[in-house]
């Protein structure tokens, strides 16, 4: 079955970064889009960040344009969101996600918080 597993989140401080990744399986990961979203305390989960199945022209929120970067690793099966510049208002839980028809997959998520 398909499993989407996050990892990397934690504490940061404003201005720092994280790496988040996300181990995907149970599908061929390299034919399909992925995601990345977040949802903050009390409010909707919203998208962050694609990536199409083979790499190449990303989008992104325009709240974390050119301070994050999503990628992927089709050889390893691997996600990746590379944070700089975080900002408290960047505390969420982050979940990868990706969809096979009208099926939506998600992962249990990773906290981020962004704290001084």
């Amino acid at each position: 079955q398909v499993q989407l597993v996050e990892s990397g989140g934690g504490l940061v401080q404003p201005g720092g970064s994280l790496r988040l990744s996300c181990a995907a399986s149970g599908f061929t990961f390299s034919s399909y889009a992925m995601n990345w979203y977040r949802q903050a305390p009390g409010r909707e989960r919203e998208l962050v960040a694609t990536i199409p199945s083979a790499g190449g022209t990303t989008k992104y929120a325009d709240s974390v344009k050119d301070r994050f970067t999503i990628s992927r690793d089709n050889a390893k099966d691997m996600l990746y969101l590379q944070m700089n510049s975080l900002k408290p208002e960047d505390t969420a839980v982050y979940y990868c996600n990706t969809r096979r028809g009208f099926i939506n997959y998600w992962g249990k998520g990773t906290l981020v918080t962004v704290s001084s």
